[in-house]
Parts: structure tokens; C-alpha cells; sequence
């Protein structure tokens, strides 16, 4: 019997928060159980083997069975909704990853209700026609191709009654490619077709094909429309690896910006005049490049091209893959956004390098991101590795804005008595704003809006999106039964959703050949007496393969100190329990001298 694997993902608020001791169990097609599982501190589980049918099987066009076995896992956690996915698809040597996206508890609900996702067969294995509709030569609407980062996908027909979801451009592009193919298929096979599925997307956002028609969507998940995306479906390392390394280059024309109108369809039991998912299988075994795939089915004249503009990010890729001897501005910025990402993942290992240095510690740092995100653990910061660190530290880094934005507003027990609808202006259509923002952080079908203080149609669309969830009337309208539902979403987020600190506290340190308290109190910005204190030593001595806990100076805000007369670094250190050097590097110093009047900033926990 082959051998797949499954791990899982908890994590909420755009993957800002992981979800620590998550009850997860695997049952097979009889119901028996598998695995009994549970989360670490950064809200994954390990990669557990699952039997399977010999990957062969989902590489023949012609193989009329299910080509893979089919498990079902249930997510239970406390403060949580629980979520139980059905017929999650296992193939043999590769890794299912299943995110699960956990819904915080009401304030006052009483019991946790329970989702239901089925996930199924791609639909490279189902029989339903296509009418994929779009211009090959697409005009000019938008001024360049920008990648949509998120992309709001309705899950529906056009018209259908159904909700959106709001994604990042590569979790969409590894979503829709694990709908439609086999990860089994050759890496030639499967490049060609996730170029496909990206260059689809953009020419859908470039031509603003829905958008321009009325629709507050991007592209729908209907196969007989658009391409198939399934909500919360577990997503294959075969094709994540492949995605992070092409998710912002695309299919055009020669001469042309706009992306092709990339049209496919199976090729067996449906044909059409584009790409055949299962020709692209017989053209790999060939030995044809991704490149030649496509202009078998395309234009001769197709090229692929590459945009670096992304919407929603702070830090452009600088072009060059950073790795240990790189210095500069651009690793600092990484080593600044791991630093804030670790108070919510701890374990990730702090950054001891000099800023803008990429030393051991921050390629340690970069290869424990990697792995907790799905990533090749390479300690390399390549496209991939760069946007996902950046997505993360925009996700924490807003989740906690939004959390002192509400300390700020002084949102209360009671809701307001206004009743708001478009038109409406003043404070409480900005308390309005602000609840629909933090319910959005958890709530991915509820668009953010901009806290203006004026209700204007995407603050109505996003009270309708917010309704729709709770099944109230989408009115529109903010009226009691909606201010009733919407604190009581903000407070029960409050109480079950976990609040990572200012900082992770202490670093677990074991003891090497060598060491001694004064250099392990250098190398991590700290005091011996700050070590001594938190273990509870008396002495100096340390023995090879003790465990100490150091103070975590990488989680510390700084505070501004005026040189006094008769000040020194060694002094300042002292009072502040930190070290000369540390103060040297945060103010930029090259020697110790200071002068009377100076202001300094201080590292200080």
C-alpha cells in the first residue's frame, strides 16, 4: 500500500494568530479512527502517514475509479466552532496541508456549533461543461497587472445567492491548482497549469470582468464560469512549491501587458479550445518545457512575463534572494518583521545578528518561519519566502492596531441605539467601521472598509456580508438585532481568542562547550545578574546540556534616556538591566563616548 501525508494548520485572523492544543481527530471511510492529534504553539500539527493508492492511478487519463483514498477530520477547540472536513483527497509521497479555520464563539453562545466542508475529486475528474467566457485580447482597463492581494472570490455562480471570501493571491493560485489537477502530475504538467491559473485570475482582475458588471467580486468559484476553488481545502507540497516560486508571472502575448485569457478544460470527458489539463500530462512525459505546453495550446507567440506590483504590500521584493552574508536595508526589514512575527510565533528563534546583517540567527529565524508556513526550509529569502513574511507581519501587525484601536474607541458592554444606514455620518458609523474590521480579521467574507465616519456603499456591503453571517435580513442597515450581533462577536473574540503579548517573555538556552554567563548574556543583549535572577542561580558555574532561560530582548520597547553628567554606557546598562552593546546597536554608536544632553533609546523589557 502507498503512503501520503496530512498536516494541519489552526490559525485565525489572516494566520495573525496561531491556535494552540486544537483537539484534531482522522477517521478513514468506516468511521474508525486514525490519529488523535492536537496543535503545537504555533497551531500545526505533525505530518502523519496515511495509506493510499499508488500515485499511478491519478496520472492515467483513462483510470475510471477514484485514483486515492479519502479521510474526513474533525477540529474541536475550546472558545471555538468546531469544523469537520469530509473526503480530503490523499496521494501517495506527497503532504496534504489542511488549514483549519476556526470561528471564535459568540459571547453568549452556549455551545459550539459545528461547519461541514467537503472536498472531493479536482475537477480534472469531473464531467461538467465549461463556458468559460473572456477576451482573448484583452483591453486596457487597468493601467498595469497588479496582483490582487487579497482576491475576493464569490462562492457561486454569478448570480448566485452566495457569499465571498477574501484570500491572498498565492493561497488562492495553490487552492484552485489542488481543485483542478492531480498533484501527482509531472512538475512540467503542473507548472503549465498554475501558469494557466494565475494568468486566468489576472486577466479576470485586469479586465475587471465582474467588477465592471456590477459585482463586488473579482471571480466566482464555478467551474462552468471561472476555475474551482474550494474553501478550506487542504493544499499539496507538490504545488505550493512550484506556486511560491511563480505566483506573480503570467501568460501574454508578445508586445502585449494584458494577461491571455488562459481558457481550459480536462480534455477527455470535456473539450474545449484551450488548455487540455490531461495534454499537458502527455506533453510532460515528452519532455516539453511548461513554455512549450502552453504554446501548444495558446499562441505561438506567448511569453511569460513577471509583475512585481501587489496590492497590499509594504516592501517590494529588492530582486535578489537574501541569505547569510547579505547586508543592508532589505534584511533589516526582514529581520524587523520576524522579530514583531515571533511575539506571535515563539517558535521561531531569536535574531542575535547586527541589523542588516543576515548572519546564522536570522537564517534560523527564516528557516522556522518556512517551515511553519509551508515553505522550503531553506534559510533563503526568495519570492516566496519574502511576501509570505511580509503578508504575516501586516496580518499581526494590524490585528494588534485593531487591538488598541478598540481600547481607544471605548467600545463598551452596550451598543449604540442609532439605527445606520447608507448616508449616515458621525462617531458611531466609525464604531460601526472599526466592528466590521475586527469581525473581518476572523470572518474571511466580510470585506474591510475604511473608518472614515461616513457610510457609503462598502460600509453597506460590508454590514450585508456581516448579516449574511449571522443569519440575519442583509438589510444593510445597522439596527439593533445587527449592533446586538456584531458586540457580541467583538466580545467573544475578546474572551477565546488568544492575545500574544508584547513579547514571548524568555528563550529557552541549552548549554554548549565553552559558554559561560558572561557571553551568553552578550550574545543575547542581556545581564548575567538578569540570567542568574530568572533561573535562580547562585553561582557562575554552568554544566554542558543545562537548559537556562534567557531574557528575550528581541521582544523590548525601547525608552528615550537624557546622558546625564557623569554617565557612562556601562552605567546606563546597569540601570536598565541591558547591555552597553545593545545600546550601541539600537542608537547606531560606534564608541562609548557620550555627551551631557544626549538622548539615547534604551532596550527595555
Amino acid at each position: 500500500m502507498a503512503i501520503g501525508y496530512l498536516t494541519m494548520q489552526a490559525r485565525t485572523a489572516h494566520d495573525a494568530v496561531p491556535l494552540s492544543n486544537v483537539q484534531i481527530t482522522v477517521f478513514d471511510d468506516q468511521g474508525n479512527t486514525v490519529y488523535k492529534l492536537s496543535t503545537d504553539e504555533s497551531g500545526e500539527t505533525p505530518a502523519v502517514p496515511l495509506e493510499t493508492l499508488d500515485k499511478s492511478f491519478s496520472q492515467n487519463a483513462y483510470f475510471t475509479g477514484t485514483p486515492f483514498i479519502s479521510y474526513h477530520v474533525l477540529a474541536q477547540a475550546s472558545g471555538f466552532n468546531s469544523l469537520y472536513i469530509s473526503d480530503i483527497p490523499i496521494y501517495e509521497d506527497d503532504t496534504a496541508v489542511l488549514p483549519l479555520a476556526l470561528t471564535p464563539m459568540l459571547e453568549l453562545q452556549r455551545a459550539p456549533s459545528q461547519t461541514e466542508i467537503t472536498i472531493g475529486k479536482p475537477a480534472a475528474a469531473l464531467q461538467e461543461m465549461r463556458r468559460q467566457e473572456g477576451p482573448a485580447a484583452s483591453p486596457y482597463v487597468l493601467r498595469q497587472v497588479t496582483i490582487p492581494n487579497p482576491i475576493t472570490v464569490h462562492l457561486g455562480k454569478p448570480d448566485a445567492n452566495a457569499r465571498n471570501v477574501q484570500v491572498s493571491f498565492p493561497d488562492y493560485v495553490k487552492n484552485v491548482a489542488s481543485s483542478e489537477i492531480y498533484p501527482t502530475w509531472p512538475d512540467a504538467a503542473l507548472t503549465a497549469n498554475i501558469y494557466a491559473i494565475i494568468t486566468f485570475a489576472l486577466n479576470r482582475v485586469y479586465t475587471e470582468w465582474y467588477r465592471s458588471r456590477g459585482y463586488d467580486f473579482d471571480i466566482t468559484n464555478s467551474t462552468a464560469y471561472d476555475q474551482y476553488f474550494v474553501y478550506g481545502r487542504p493544499i499539496y507540497a507538490s504545488i505550493s512549491k512550484i506556486t511560491d516560486e511563480i505566483f506573480n508571472e503570467y501568460v501574454r502575448r508578445s508586445g502585449q501587458l494584458a494577461p491571455y485569457f488562459t481558457s481550459f478544460c480536462n480534455g477527455t470527458t470535456v473539450t474545449c479550445d484551450g488548455l487540455s489539463q490531461w495534454g499537458t500530462v502527455t506533453l510532460a512525459n515528452r519532455g516539453r518545457t511548461p513554455l512549450q505546453i502552453l504554446r501548444t495550446f495558446y499562441p505561438k507567440d506567448i511569453e511569460i512575463a513577471e509583475t512585481n506590483t501587489i496590492s497590499g504590500v509594504l516592501s517590494s521584493y529588492p530582486g535578489t534572494p537574501l541569505r547569510t552574508g547579505s547586508t543592508g536595508l532589505d534584511v533589516q526589514t526582514i529581520q524587523t518583521y520576524l522579530k514583531r512575527i515571533r511575539r506571535n510565533y515563539p517558535a521561531i528563534p531569536a535574531i542575535t545578528d547586527k541589523a542588516g546583517s543576515f548572519q546564522n540567527s536570522t537564517k534560523s529565524a527564516v528557516t522556522k518561519f518556512q517551515s511553519i508556513f509551508g515553505l522550503t526550509p531553506d534559510g533563503i529569502v526568495g519570492k516566496g519566502t519574502w511576501y509570505k513574511i511580509s503578508s504575516i507581519y501586516t496580518a499581526v501587525a494590524r490585528l494588534a492596531d485593531l487591538n488598541s484601536e478598540g481600547n481607544t474607541l471605548g467600545i463598551g458592554t452596550v451598543p449604540p441605539d442609532s439605527v445606520l444606514r447608507q448616508g449616515s455620518r458621525g462617531p458611531d458609523v466609525i464604531t460601526l467601521q472599526y466592528l466590521l474590521n475586527y469581525a473581518s480579521e476572523f470572518t474571511p467574507g466580510i470585506p474591510s472598509v475604511t473608518q472614515d465616519g461616513i457610510f457609503g456603499s462598502k460600509t453597506r456591503q460590508s454590514v450585508m456580508a456581516f448579516q449574511r453571517s449571522m443569519n440575519l435580513e442583509p438589510d444593510g442597515i445597522a439596527g439593533p438585532l445587527t449592533w446586538e450581533a456584531l458586540y457580541d462577536t467583538y466580545h467573544g473574540i475578546q474572551q477565546n481568542v488568544p492575545s500574544p503579548g508584547p513579547g514571548t517573555g524568555t528563550i529557552r538556552y541549552t548549554v554548549q562547550a565553552g559558554d559561560s554567563l558572561w557571553l551568553i548574556a552578550q550574545r543575547y543583549g542581556t545581564t548575567v545578574q538578569a540570567i542568574k535572577n530568572l533561573n535562580g542561580l547562585s553561582s557562575d558555574l554552568l554544566s554542558i546540556g543545562q537548559v537556562l532561560k534567557i531574557p528575550d530582548t528581541q521582544n523590548t520597547s525601547p525608552v528615550t534616556y537624557t546622558v546625564q553628567p557623569g554617565d557612562s554606557l556601562w552605567l546606563i546598562a546597569q540601570r536598565y538591566g541591558t547591555t552597553a552593546d545593545a545600546i550601541r546597536r539600537l542608537n547606531g554608536l560606534t564608541g562609548d563616548m557620550l555627551q551631557v544632553g544626549q538622548v539615547l533609546r534604551i532596550p527595555v523589557s
